[in-house]
């Protein structure tokens, strides 16, 4: 069990960790002091509570991942079980959708075009991802079983 929060950690860091933290912060770094230079507005308290959903989203995907599912979020390390449980029984991608919402609420806070253009490249990868890498091969592996989740679950929201 330790070996697999491990690794969980290890891929957190660098999958979701460079596309939500570091790649954002490369974008917006140079007015990032300029955000808390004034009060901050109401806006940027909604964009907070979005970014903080999303991290709890996120997170509670992954530990459900190596709980449940015993594997990891990365493709290269893939669950031994499929997971259907928690945030799952609503979308067949609930940690993406935690993802987006980080990057969604980054966006927000900052005003910041360059990220939300790269907001919008990221939704784009995540669709094509999972549409031609992920959902053939849950279909492979694990048959009917994904099928029927298929027929219940939408893949987003």
């Amino acid at each position: 069990m330790l070996s697999l929060l491990l690794r969980n950690l290890f891929f957190t860091i660098l999958q979701p960790g460079i596309v939500a933290g570091l790649i954002p912060y490369w974008l917006v770094r140079g007015s990032i002091h300029h955000a808390f230079e004034k009060p901050l507005y109401s806006w940027q308290f909604l964009s907070i509570l979005v970014f903080i959903f999303g991290v709890y989203l996120m997170l509670d995907c992954i530990f459900r991942f190596a709980i449940k599912g015993r594997g990891t979020l990365s493709p290269a390390d893939p669950t031994k079980k499929l997971v259907i449980s928690g945030w799952y029984r609503y979308s067949r991608n609930p940690m993406y959708v935690g993802v987006m919402m980080i990057l969604l609420g980054e966006s927000m806070f900052f005003k910041s075009t360059s990220l939300w253009i790269y907001s919008f490249m990221v939704m784009t990868a995540f669709t094509l991802f999972t549409m031609f890498v992920e959902e053939p091969r849950l279909r492979r592996d694990f048959g009917e079983e994904y099928m029927e989740y298929c027929r219940k679950v939408r893949r987003w929201l």
